[in-house]
């Protein structure tokens, strides 16, 4: 087994909520100075900037997952990684035609901006990628089967914008087998709470806005294999 450190819940600049200096080099870059291993960058609702993350990332022997911050129905975030960059974009076609489109107002929200494999800003998201989708939570077992992709809660610890706060409950047909928490300290009344948690793998990641809070290599995972496939057998 193999022991990589991992950030896989970074928010690049294509996200309204993240720092405008969150460009693909601008995050390979602080994540080889910060060492880590592997990283995945999830926007809100949006692989777009992925392609240009991957070919950034090739210079520092870092591995990138394709992935995205999906906001549901019941607008619970869900980080969505992706065993291929063409899985990954089918998917982001796929979410953006269950995106409730709703006009981007950049001076309340933020800009949200596209990036190409040479760090050029090639064009702005018109629509707002913070809003909920038509993609309910019980959908996406199938879904993300359909793409070869994994789903992960996102920060159920949190009281917005989670599986707990925002349903209340872990329904009772889940079949996730990795769940994020903010803060690893609520681990164990979690655990307690919500016996499903016990068969998961729980990880816990940066939800960075801006450089300075991408992780440092403080949390780790065993892998079979150094690549994409290995890091995604571990999580599921």
């Amino acid at each position: 087994m193999i022991k990589i450190s991992y950030d896989f819940h970074i928010h690049s600049c294509l996200s309204p909520c993240g720092d405008e200096d969150m460009t693909p080099a601008n995050i390979a870059g602080m994540a080889a100075v910060k060492e880590l291993d592997v990283i995945a960058v999830t926007d809100h609702n949006s692989c777009r900037n992925c392609p240009a993350v991957m070919s950034m990332v090739e210079k520092y022997d870092i591995i990138a997952i394709p992935g995205m911050e999906l906001c549901t129905l019941e607008e619970v975030h869900v980080l969505c990684l992706f065993a291929t960059l063409s899985d990954a974009m089918d998917f982001d076609a796929y979410v953006a035609s269950k995106l409730i489109k709703i006009p981007n107002n950049e001076q309340i929200f933020g800009s949200q901006k596209i990036y190409n494999a040479v760090d050029q800003c090639i064009g702005e998201e018109p629509y707002l990628l913070v809003n909920a989708t038509e993609i309910s939570f019980d959908q996406l077992d199938g879904i993300m089967k359909q793409f070869h992709g994994i789903y992960i809660p996102a920060h159920i610890d949190k009281n917005s914008n989670s599986l707990l706060s925002n349903l209340g409950f872990i329904p009772p047909d889940a079949r996730f087998t990795c769940a994020e928490v903010k803060d690893i300290s609520h681990i164990s009344d979690l655990l307690q709470s919500n016996p499903y948690l016990s068969q998961c793998k729980i990880i816990t990641n940066s939800d960075a806005h801006s450089l300075a809070y991408i992780n440092e290599p403080v949390n780790f995972l065993q892998v079979k294999e150094r690549s994409i496939e290995g890091v995604l057998e571990a999580l599921r």
